[in-house]
């Protein structure tokens, strides 16, 4: 998998940009995240991914082929975009009807329908709920009703927008689940989040975005450590991140397992 974005420039009004020139390759399929604060960009920039937006200027191109070339229902065929509001997402009776429509019109036959209903109402928790109306779902619950409805699609590339808003332990629980298992699908997982504990655990890679465009972008440790860049878009470090770097370590950790092992490793270096 590879996203390419070059020159993008996004306006929803004009001579206003929500994106300003973001320059940004993603290839591979390692899970990402992007973080930044509120207006940054972030949502605007995964939205021109399945077309839902289209560029002012510049240019998206996945796996060689530029957006311009198909519409937003063809594109979904490929990248699935799970709303931050299951609300403005959810429109069917049941939850199975939910699960089994995107694949219907993505042209997906019966027998592989059936067969991915049954492993992703399990993977998000909804195996005994499938003939429940979604507006009797509880919050968390309408969520991974939500995810459940893009992932039945069976997409390269998943692209969620903060999924852990109203969710509990358990909730993050399964979502750490759901990443796991589009990672071992062979599936690009791509994650909006100002949980930043909920995505050193989870993501390897990670970019920051700020008035619309790319601070910095590469792997968590390395991110994390750039702490005046991330200032610049009020990213704070994980908790355990912080002491670390306060107490001199060129690199972030973020456990506490990480943290007493990397002190003993700089302690016998010093012996």
């Amino acid at each position: 998998m590879k996203i390419e974005v070059k020159n993008l420039v996004h306006e929803y009004i004009p001579g206003q940009r929500a994106l300003d020139g973001v320059n940004l390759t993603i290839e591979g399929t390692e899970p990402l995240a992007i973080i930044g604060q509120n207006g940054a960009g972030k949502t605007t920039l995964v939205k021109h991914f399945d077309a839902i937006l289209r560029p002012t200027s510049g240019t998206v191109v996945i796996n060689g082929r530029d957006l311009s070339e198909l519409t937003c229902a063809q594109w979904a065929a490929q990248v699935g975009y799970v709303f931050q509001n299951p609300d403005n997402q959810l429109f069917l009776e049941t939850v199975r009807k939910e699960f089994e429509f995107g694949p219907r019109q993505v042209g997906m036959d019966e027998a592989r329908i059936e067969k991915r209903l049954k492993h992703v109402a399990e993977l998000v928790g909804l195996a005994d709920k499938l003939d429940v109306n979604p507006a009797d779902l509880s919050p968390a619950e309408k969520k991974f009703c939500a995810i459940g409805s893009v992932v039945m699609m069976d997409c390269d590339v998943v692209i969620f927008d903060e999924p852990t808003c109203g969710q509990d332990l358990e909730g993050n629980a399964r979502l750490e689940r759901i990443i796991a298992a589009l990672r071992d699908a062979g599936k690009l997982c791509i994650t909006i989040s100002h949980d930043v504990k909920f995505v050193t655990r989870c993501f390897p890679r990670a970019v920051v975005m700020c008035q619309g465009k790319v601070l910095v972008q590469g792997p968590v440790e390395e991110v994390f450590s750039q702490v005046d860049l991330l200032k610049q878009s009020f990213v704070v470090p994980p908790p355990i991140c912080r002491v670390a770097l306060g107490a001199g370590m060129s690199q972030a950790v973020f456990s506490v397992d990480d943290l007493v092992e990397r002190v003993r490793k700089e302690r016998n270096n010093c012996e």
